[in-house]
């Protein structure tokens, strides 16, 4: 069975929801972080940078949240082509190393914020979900990203409707609700 490794409120949460969303079962392993259970030499071994998440599935180990997402989508997930492939993965990338820095970091948020968001905006007043009307690892990505704002942040959306209608798109779902929405 996989195994997946984090600790409370941590980045693992992420992973949790889109494995309920494919249905996979999985066991939790709890690392208690301020224990330091992330820096002992039997977790090393899986993660050698003491980080969570991490997964095994088998005798394959993986970290890095992202790296986890894609990894499921493709082995559990439906992607049909290279093509589709790559813009799952632009996203995934988009949601660790623009959005969440352009949120989350003090120093730029004032100027980004507005152009990510009006950006999202966007796609979101013609469509559901990232990739059209179907949810994807994409929406998991980003969805995590943006559902953080009003938990975390308190910061004002109401500039973009559309987002905000995502945001509470995807909080509903009931996966979410068992994973992100039960530490909110």
């Amino acid at each position: 069975m996989l195994k997946l490794y984090g600790g409370v409120r941590s980045r693992a949460s992420i992973v949790q929801w889109y494995l309920e969303e494919l249905g996979i079962a999985y066991e939790f392993v709890k690392l208690d972080m301020q224990a330091g259970e992330h820096r002992q030499p039997e977790y090393l071994i899986i993660n050698p940078i003491g980080k969570v998440p991490a997964i095994v599935d088998g005798d394959f180990q993986l970290w890095e949240s992202g790296a986890i997402l894609l990894y499921l989508a493709e082995k559990y997930g439906k992607t049909t082509s290279l093509e589709e492939k790559a813009i799952l993965a632009q996203w995934v990338l988009f949601a660790n190393a623009t959005l969440s820095p352009g949120i989350f970091a003090q120093a730029s948020r004032e100027r980004e914020l507005p152009l990510l968001m009006t950006a999202l905006n966007e796609i979101f007043g013609r469509q559901s979900f990232l990739l059209g009307n179907e949810f994807t690892v994409a929406d998991v990505a980003v969805g995590s990203v943006l559902s953080y704002i009003p938990i975390m942040l308190k910061l004002d959306l109401s500039p973009y409707p559309a987002v905000l209608n995502y945001i509470k798109q995807v909080s509903e779902r009931p996966a979410f609700q068992k994973t992100i929405g039960a530490r909110s």
